[in-house]
């Protein structure tokens, strides 16, 4: 359904470590740079990518916007977690854990160093 997911950045530098690190305990490579200094992460499954603005205002976040990461095991979406607070990475939401509703769902959430509202869910 989605070909890609492009969030606004305030700090390259910095919002590139942090997906780096919580992309990388997924299992994905470090991103890469283009010439404009968007910074890309591609998948099999599509692309997700980081730029600044490009009317030169600050990023800002999607209030009731969430970004969800697939994660293989609630280990995996717990390293991603650990990844993204060692990075810059904000808690938010309740702590990594098991969901219940019409499925059960391991969650893990985080606010990026933009304050962009991202979530590692494993379906269990």
């Amino acid at each position: 359904m989605f070909s890609h997911i492009m969030v606004g950045a305030n700090d390259i530098a910095a919002s590139k470590a942090f997906y780096d690190a919580t992309l990388g305990a997924l299992g994905h490579p470090p991103g890469q740079t283009d010439p404009k200094g968007r910074v890309f992460w591609f998948t099999a499954g599509g692309i997700f990518s980081i730029t600044s603005p490009i009317d030169g205002k600050p990023a800002g976040c999607g209030n009731g916007s969430t970004i969800g990461f697939a994660a293989a095991s609630p280990e995996q979406a717990d390293a991603w977690h650990a990844a993204g607070l060692a990075n810059g990475g904000t808690p938010c939401e309740d702590p990594p854990g098991v969901r219940e509703g019409a499925t059960r769902l391991y969650l893990a959430y985080l606010r990026d160093p933009s304050g962009n509202k991202l979530c590692a869910l494993h379906r269990m």
